[in-house]
């Protein structure tokens, strides 16, 4: 047993929590691809999503951030600090929202990754599949039934 849990992130050391792991593990793939990390630009959208931190025990291994239209539950971040990569909990977390799309009746579970980011090796693992590209992203989705 894991014990991983999703726990709502609500305080302001969550927010700050969460912009500098993000910056941290994204800034990299903004410099390569000429794009423009605004602190700014994730606390607006940060404010208009479902922000859920991952935790074993006490202990805040990282976090998910939502957002959802007719059709789908987009996962638009998900971070995991470097100590605790590779110990299951991103592949644990993408199956709980997976269990919340279907749980919404969602049909499906979509994120967008960058084309050189190893991450996608973890969701091609879970399932998603490329369905669109463009210059520095990849557009990955999967169903959200229990069996696809």
């Amino acid at each position: 047993m894991n014990g991983f849990q999703l726990r709502p992130a609500s305080t302001p050391e969550d927010l700050l929590f969460a912009r500098d792991l993000t910056r941290s593990t994204m800034l990299g793939y903004y410099i390569r691809h000429d794009l423009l990390w605004l602190d700014e630009a994730f606390d607006v959208a940060w404010a208009g999503r479902e922000n859920l931190l991952i935790c074993q025990g006490a202990e805040v291994l990282g976090f998910v951030s939502l957002s959802r239209d007719s059709r789908a539950l987009y996962i638009r971040e998900l971070h995991v600090l470097e100590a605790f990569r590779g110990q299951g909990a991103g592949a644990w977390t993408i199956e709980q929202v997976r269990a919340m799309a279907r749980g919404e009746r969602r049909a499906l579970l979509r994120l967008t990754v960058f084309k050189d980011n190893p991450a996608q090796a973890l969701y091609g693992r879970m399932g998603l599949k490329v369905v669109g590209e463009d210059e520095c992203f990849l557009r990955m989705e999967r169903s959200s039934a229990a069996d696809a």
